[in-house]
């Protein structure tokens, strides 16, 4: 089955607890949990010692408040991004946050997530 025929219900079932997650383990500097659901494809991708340090050191995704909005998907090819508007708990303003999911040998995880 391809992510992107499946219910809005079922994406939000799926996806808000990750979002909530990366937000808990990010804040925490938890960076084993933070990529527990990670596809093997992103994982491969990731240079771990460089995210690892940017990790530590970000005071954005260290601050990262537990209050968002979610804004939509986008459903694209074998893939779902989910967007939310995100603030800091301690810079002022608004940022994007992307998590993009979709199915790895049948299970659903996460291709890739940021904050823009």
């Amino acid at each position: 089955m391809n992510i992107i025929d499946e219910t809005d219900e079922k994406l939000l079932e799926i996806g808000i607890p990750w979002w909530e997650d990366l937000i808990k383990y990010s804040n925490k500097g938890q960076y084993g949990k933070f990529i527990r659901n990670f596809s093997y494809e992103l994982l491969l991708g990731l240079n771990e010692v460089e995210l690892g340090n940017q990790f530590a050191k970000s005071e954005l995704a260290r601050n990262l408040s537990e209050d968002y909005d979610f804004l939509g998907f986008i459903r694209r090819g074998e893939h779902v991004t989910f967007l939310f508007r995100v603030k800091n708990m301690k810079k002022s303003g608004e940022w994007l946050g992307r998590m993009v999911i979709g199915y790895e040998k049948g299970e659903p995880k996460i291709f890739a997530a940021s904050i823009f």
